[in-house]
């Protein structure tokens, strides 16, 4: 969804091309709002241009609007375009086709920008004020091939809002989960950064669920079987984040690297930081890991930016927002295998009500082919019942989910 492919030069109206430079994003100077920093989380001046970039993407455009804009500066935006054509959750052919030769265009233009200063020629006014944006971002080394790092950015403000409401089910449950942990409560904006708040969300990766864990790290922290994949539920999922989030802190003593490990891993982390030190901006800028890409690189800014939407969300969307009211579901644990039928006579449950507060099922549960394995955590009606405020448990211990069941049987 982030990077769309450079296919070849397609034809494209000039009707259509001179909509797009209409609107120059390059040339358009804004204020940028004030990033809260703490001790947790700090901002970085250097990062400050990120954060920003996602704060545009979150709350400023629509998703009828695309940013071009530098891959690595991003306070580099050259153009803010408005899509041709019907606005769809994804691009249409019309649309694929705009948005390639606006990319060609602006790499034209680059191109033929690093052939000057090569060359020591003369500049035009708008190359001038292009060299000069560029040198502002990143000194000389934002002037080697920029064409190489063109990007295109859809905008993602009705998507964000709509996960918002979606979080008005969640958030105070994630946040007494992150608590009980003893990890920042504001981590529970991450779903915002990983799949605007969808449950059913997958990558073309093999992430799933709001968390959007992959498998093997799911497999450690959750049950993923081809029965249930807890990966699904966003309760245990957040539960499995929690912990990961806090073994993640315990070995790299910042709270910006644990987040960003969360793209992109604790080992490679390590190596960013055994180059780099911790801080958060200098690793964004200057490491250059194989797997560092621009996701790894921004997952942070990401962060930042969809915390500071969130708590200010009223002012970014003054239309209003209905957030979704807590769902009061509670949790038991089967003694014995059961099937779906049986699990739904023995609560009095409706079968449809048990598959919708139990998104990890999957289909042969779903189906009755297969019971629900004996231990499994299931969800039914009904508040849950808390436990003590002062209790603080282990790193690996889980507060929800199949492992619960298996570790209090363990000890």
């Amino acid at each position: 969804m982030r990077q769309m492919p450079h296919p070849q030069r397609p034809k494209l109206s000039l009707l259509l091309l001179l909509a797009a430079f209409m609107l120059p994003g390059c040339t358009t100077l804004e204020i940028s709002p004030h990033f809260a920093s703490s001790q947790e989380f700090p901002v970085p001046t250097d990062l400050t241009p990120n954060v920003d970039f996602w704060h545009k993407v979150y709350a400023r455009w629509s998703r009828s609007q695309v940013a071009v804009h530098d891959d690595r500066y991003l306070g580099v935006i050259y153009q803010v375009a408005e899509l041709p054509g019907p606005i769809k959750a994804s691009y249409t052919a019309q649309q694929r086709d705009f948005l390639a030769t606006l990319q060609h265009s602006w790499r034209t233009r680059l191109t033929r920008l690093s052939r000057k200063l090569a060359a020591d020629s003369p500049l035009t006014g708008e190359e001038r004020a292009l060299k000069n944006k560029l040198y502002a971002a990143g000194g000389a080394n934002a002037l080697i091939d920029p064409a190489e790092r063109v990007r295109t950015q859809r905008g993602l403000r009705e998507r964000f809002r709509r996960g918002l409401e979606i979080s008005g089910q969640y958030d105070q449950r994630f946040r007494d989960i992150f608590r009980r942990h003893g990890v920042p409560e504001d981590l529970a904006y991450l779903p915002h950064v990983e799949s605007s708040f969808q449950g059913h969300a997958r990558s073309s990766v093999g992430a799933a669920g709001m968390w959007q864990f992959m498998p093997a790290t799911g497999r450690h922290y959750m049950v993923v079987n081809a029965r249930i994949d807890e990966r699904l539920d966003p309760i245990i999922a957040a539960d499995a984040a929690a912990r990961y989030l806090a073994d993640a802190h315990r070995q790299l003593s910042s709270w910006p690297l644990a987040i960003t490990s969360y793209n992109h891993g604790v080992a490679g982390m390590n190596k960013a930081r055994a180059l780099h030190g911790d801080d958060i901006a200098s690793i964004v800028m200057r490491y250059d890991g194989r797997a560092f890409g621009f996701a790894s690189r921004n997952f942070y800014a990401e962060f930042i930016a969809a915390r500071h939407v969130a708590r200010h969300a009223h002012q970014y969307f003054p239309e209003g927002i209905s957030y979704e009211s807590p769902k009061a579901q509670r949790q038991v644990h089967l003694k014995q295998r059961r099937s779906i039928r049986d699990i739904a006579m023995q609560y009095q449950v409706p079968e449809h009500e048990l598959i919708r507060l139990n998104p990890a099922w999957r289909n042969p549960i779903r189906e009755g082919r297969t019971p629900v394995p004996a231990g499994s955590p299931i969800w039914l009606p009904g508040p849950q019942v808390p436990a003590p405020r002062d209790h603080q448990p282990d790193l690996n211990f889980p507060l929800f989910g199949a492992r619960l069941e298996r570790m209090t049987a363990e000890t």
